[in-house]
């Protein structure tokens, strides 16, 4: 297995920056890949990254990462409180899985309150902003150390 990290962001997060920016921060999904990308790359790991407005395509990346990938870090955006499928398909996917989100769904709307992921991630970092994508790569770090 790879040292390699699939960074997988779902619906409307290609819209960060102007998006809710009181909720999500202004910085835009390319900046978010690019911290997270130049962090990976100092500790020995490459990144590719993929952004999806459709479920399916979620899906088939979280199909095609199998041995190849050490890594996946999703961030489904409104998928997580929905999507039985990419619950699924994470689940057959054998490396380490962690969900994050920029903001605390806990702590928002009560249909945020479930995350259909989580029962299948190795964990999950929620509401820490930007941070939430540097915690998420230490927790990916960890847990590769581990196996």
């Amino acid at each position: 297995m790879s040292e390699a990290i699939l960074l997988l962001s779902g619906p409307n997060l290609d819209q960060l920056g102007s998006r809710s920016p009181e909720i999500y921060g202004t910085m835009t999904l390319d900046e978010h890949v690019r911290r997270f990308r130049e962090r990976a790359e100092k500790s020995g790991y490459s990144v590719e990254d993929r952004q999806s407005n459709f479920e399916g395509d979620l899906i088939e990346a979280v199909r095609d990462a199998r041995g190849t990938f050490a890594a996946i870090v999703l961030n489904a955006g409104a998928l997580t409180h929905t999507s039985w499928a990419l619950a699924d398909a994470l689940a057959n996917f054998e490396g380490i899985k962690i969900e994050v989100h920029i903001s605390n769904p806990a702590a928002r709307e009560p249909f945020r309150h479930v995350s259909t992921l989580a029962g299948v991630v190795d964990g999950s970092i929620a509401g820490f902003g930007a941070e939430s994508y540097d915690v998420a790569f230490d927790a990916v770090v960890a847990l590769h150390e581990r196996a």
